[in-house]
């Protein structure tokens, strides 16, 4: 039994909720260090209070996706995430732009990147449920191209509202434009619109159907333990990790109270003796007999398959670079290009609505060149691809250090649009194959482990560098991003893939 082969229209109904979730995450991105820095964050301050981003990730996304997994509704199996994800998401795009202190944009935040969250990981796995191995690669490609499309028009809301509809750019200290305030609005609107395309205009296989489609691939996908099954070696192997792990948290923690480092560190070495307790424990479970929720899922991030274990590098190095480009985009230009700090200052605001247009610029570069990807990667191999996709972004952000003009910025935003393409698409195209129908929500939300957690050594680390070694220039965040992006092209060729690709419907 084989999944039947979906046409063009298909595979674009069933990838349209990603043009307003991009929307949404597109303004969150190219706005929040704006709406901080507006509601008086320092520089140095900005990277920990995006912490709750990538934290909300971190838990929700594997938890969305074990569960999603063994989900069946009226509405499907994924179909119910999508909608109550996009529901909370655009209430929170709603409030985010009226916050009326620092603390609730951050608090803001978290709950809006948790809400889009419970809503993206679900649509890659979707992707996964619905379409062969040899149409993947278009789906996913599918996503780049809406993704591309909603961050564009996310993007440049706001410069579109000041300079063609008049709305101000400028507010009394403390308070956020209006652009920026219509900008997240619309959003909002859009978000929870094109999720509802999708959720009732596709459909899912039953439980039973992605089953019977289990057997018939079993023998050409990797082989994964079950936890319910597997050896004591396994155990104690989960244990020992566990014990690592906290014991390497424990240490640093002692280090950075006693040499009174900043207090962000602590973040990601309290992380450290927090995931080595769950080993820890998650293993005694497991040697009482105790198998649940908690167990398996634990199990199955310490049993990942190998071709997901060698992305994992790839994903960490990419997205800390793209990390480090989101915080410190808005503050390079306007210091380094500008030359102002002044929030309240109009050559401020018009610098920073021209982010808002190069972030235009390079989510247009992606949705342009997302069904390009798949046709060169069916030439040169999809390691390759990403590969050239990568190291092109690396030189675009690289290159931001050595230009003075605003206009020439568009420049290395072409090669930042090469990558994102490709890092929406190339590495999902290569795990969904090495992954089992049954377990593809949860391991698709362990995924974005390597997502979120540069994100958060980005969060924790870059505020501290930029201020120690760097004086406070935040031009040398995109330097140490574009290096990161580099070195996971070069990384993506340590991964054995064989991923075959269908182009033509």
């Amino acid at each position: 039994m084989e999944k039947r082969k979906l046409s063009f229209w298909e595979i674009w109904n069933m990838s349209f909720g990603f043009l307003g979730i991009q929307f949404g995450f597109a303004l969150q991105n190219a706005n929040t260090s704006r709406i901080f820095e507006t509601l008086g964050a320092k520089i140095d301050e900005i990277p920990i209070l995006w912490i709750a981003a990538p934290v909300s990730g971190l838990i929700i996304q594997p938890v969305i996706g074990y569960f999603s997994d063994r989900t069946w509704t009226r509405l499907g199996r994924r179909r119910p995430y999508f909608l109550v994800g996009a529901i909370l998401s655009s209430i929170a795009l709603f409030i985010m732009p009226n916050s009326p202190t620092l603390w609730i944009a951050a608090g803001t935040l978290w709950i809006m990147d948790a809400s889009i969250n419970v809503s993206m990981e679900p649509f890659r796995a979707f992707v996964g449920d619905n379409l062969p191995e040899k149409q993947r690669t278009l789906g996913f490609a599918m996503q780049s191209f809406f993704i591309g499309t909603g961050a564009v028009v996310g993007s440049v809301l706001p410069y579109l509202f000041t300079n063609v509809f008049g709305v101000s750019n400028t507010a009394p200290e403390g308070i956020i434009p209006d652009s920026v305030k219509w900008s997240f609005y619309i959003g909002g609107i859009v978000f929870l619109l094109s999720v509802l395309w999708t959720v009732f205009k596709t459909t899912e296989y039953t439980p039973e159907e992605l089953h019977a489609f289990e057997l018939e691939s079993k023998k050409d996908r990797e082989e994964i333990i079950n936890p319910e099954t597997e050896s004591k070696n396994n155990i104690k192997r989960q244990l020992f990790l566990g014990v690592i792990l906290a014991s390497i948290g424990s240490l640093v923690s002692f280090l950075i109270f006693e040499n009174s480092l900043a207090k962000e560190l602590y973040i990601l070495f309290v992380g450290l003796i927090f995931m080595g307790v769950l080993f820890m424990v998650a293993s005694q479970l497991r040697t009482s007999k105790i198998n649940n929720g908690f167990t398996i899922i634990m199990t199955d991030l310490l049993n990942m398959p190998a071709t997901m274990k060698k992305l994992a590098w790839v994903q960490f190095f990419s997205w800390f670079a793209l990390f480090s480009m989101w915080i410190y985009t808005t503050q390079a230009v306007t210091q380094h290009i500008f030359g102002t700090t002044d929030t309240t200052s109009k050559v401020y605001n018009d610098a920073a609505d021209w982010v808002s247009v190069l972030f235009t610029v390079y989510n247009g570069v992606a949705a342009a060149v997302a069904f390009l990807l798949p046709v060169i990667a069916k030439k040169v191999g999809v390691r390759a691809t990403h590969l050239l996709a990568l190291c092109a972004g690396g030189v675009g952000l690289i290159s931001i250090y050595f230009i003075g003009d605003k206009q020439m910025l568009i420049l290395p935003m072409l090669g930042v649009g090469i990558a994102w393409a490709s890092i929406l698409s190339m590495p999902y195209a290569m795990l969904s194959g090495a992954l089992p129908a049954a377990k593809m929500g949860y391991y698709m939300g362990v995924f974005n482990f390597f997502v979120v957690i540069p994100q958060i050594v980005a969060a924790t680390i870059l505020g501290f560098v930029i201020k120690q070694f760097f004086h406070n220039e935040p031009i040398y965040a995109l330097i140490i991003g574009g290096v990161s992006m580099i070195f996971a092209g070069l990384l993506t060729l340590r991964v054995n893939n064989r991923t075959k690709i269908e182009i033509h419907e």
